[in-house]
């Protein structure tokens, strides 16, 4: 992966303009400047791997009429002497990276630059392209299921593995999050290193910093020996950090500086100790209004919001329910030495109608109650759906009108016969006694796909 930053620095004073590139260069970032705005254009073509930064009062090409002029996937950064409120605004409408007012800090504009050539990496990456077949059946054997919102993140996770960028996941509880960030780790170039979880949330605040950055023998009472923390265990490699929005206020400044500095320093020590290390976070919150109740800081949101992931609930990809549902009962029969049932109509019905408030995980449990139950009692998925959840959260309840209801019943009645008769369109007329043009009206306006179905075992031995 190449990790070189590169930037275009345009503006009409050449002192600025030297001055600039030399920080920039002694930051690490190559630079090409230009002191006249469309004399830099043929250089930011679809392809320039790097970001803009643009002085705005320029004569001939200013840098508002550059930033509309380039590619919106540029990250472009204006800078003024001339600045307000007004312009800071119409320049974020227009679609500018960041708006920056003289004087500033050296580090500032550097820091600003560096966020900016990561989401420009992962915009390069993310265009569509050809992944291999085996990485695609790989992802498509641990992310199971082939609704869109399915297809899409297989697509997402494949393009997010071949950077090099911190990623944060956002999910409802028991969507997969973690699933997500390993299959991250296992398709990028760091497969081979550590992928360290740790569960923030789970850890109390005072032993946080102890756990994530280490610490010395001595450094409090009852450390006896040095120990390693989790950024250290983690180099190379990559750390996810679960439940993110659960960190103290307290700590999120000190996570802040690692993530700045890239380094740590264990508790009871004055060495920093160099890390390098791909943080993945996962939330079940919206890190954004955090940030603007002022419960997570705004600059940690940045730091780490270069790239996000948002895993849909099952209740929006209720077409992979059954298969999902039969994979889970093939694993809980080979745990438990069990054979597989073959699921009936009522059974795919019942899974159907079920809006799966705990997601994955709550389906994940349910199969594995079936096997055992239906092993000692035979009982039915819908037998089961009745004693155990309850008609609470079924889609047949609730808010909705008779209309969305009698829709959801009839979506989940011809997903139960396409299942049922791997795809047979033959077979599912005849069963539901609809002519061919109506089935396809209906299956089109369901969003259901012939090809989804065929082979679908039903939760039979494979």
């Amino acid at each position: 992966m190449n990790d070189v930053m590169h930037a275009v620095v345009i503006d009409d004073e050449p002192t600025v303009l030297e001055s600039l590139e030399q920080w920039l260069m002694l930051a690490g970032i190559e630079v090409a400047t230009f002191s006249n705005a469309r004399d830099a254009l043929p250089l930011l073509d679809l392809n320039f791997p790097g970001v803009v930064v643009s002085d705005i009062k320029m004569p001939g090409m200013d840098g508002m009429s550059l930033l509309q002029a380039v590619d919106p996937g540029i990250p472009v950064i204006l800078i003024t002497g001339h600045g307000g409120i007004a312009q800071a605004v119409e320049a974020m409408k227009l679609g500018a990276y960041d708006f920056i007012e003289k004087p500033y800090k050296q580090e500032r504009l550097i820091d600003v630059i560096k966020r900016a050539c990561q989401q420009r990496r992962v915009t390069l990456a993310t265009q569509p392209s050809h992944s291999s077949s085996e990485e695609c059946d790989w992802l498509a054997s641990v992310i199971i299921g082939e609704s869109q919102p399915t297809r899409t993140l297989r697509q997402h996770v494949q393009a997010l593995a071949r950077v090099n960028a911190d990623v944060v996941i956002a999910g409802e509880t028991g969507t997969g999050k973690e699933l997500v960030a390993r299959s991250l780790h296992a398709l990028s170039i760091r497969r081979e290193q550590p992928f360290v979880p740790i569960n923030v949330g789970a850890i109390p605040e005072s032993l946080l910093e102890s756990e994530l950055f280490g610490h010395e023998a001595g450094a409090f009472t009852g450390a006896q020996k040095r120990r390693i923390g989790l950024f250290e265990a983690a180099h190379q490699g990559t750390l996810f950090l679960d439940e993110i929005e659960s960190m103290p206020m307290s700590f999120q400044i000190k996570l802040l500086r690692v993530l700045q500095e890239r380094e740590v320093v264990r508790v009871g020590s004055n060495t920093p100790v160099s890390i390098n290390v791909r943080i993945i976070s996962a939330t079940k919150e919206d890190l954004r209004e955090a940030a603007n109740q002022g419960r997570f800081r705004e600059d940690l949101y940045y730091r780490l919001m270069v790239a996000d992931i948002h895993l849909p609930p099952l209740r929006e990809r209720i077409d992979d329910v059954p298969v999902l549902f039969s994979h889970f009962l093939r694993e809980a029969g080979k745990s438990n030495g069990l054979d597989v049932p073959q699921l009936s109509y009522e059974d795919l019905l019942a899974l159907e109608l079920h809006d799966w408030p705990g997601n994955v995980r709550e389906l994940k449990h349910t199969a594995e109650r079936y096997l055992l139950s239906r092993s000692i009692s035979g009982i039915s998925v819908a037998d089961l759906m009745q004693l155990g959840l309850g008609n609470q959260s079924s889609m047949l309840s609730g808010e909705r009108s008779l209309s969305e209801r009698l829709d959801q019943v009839e979506k989940a009645l011809i997903t139960a016969e396409l299942s049922h008769h791997k795809g047979n369109i033959k077979e599912v007329m005849r069963v539901l006694g609809l002519p061919r043009r109506t089935l396809n009206e209906k299956m089109q306006k369901h969003g259901l796909k012939r090809e989804a179905f065929v082979g679908f075992d039903g939760g039979g031995e494979a």
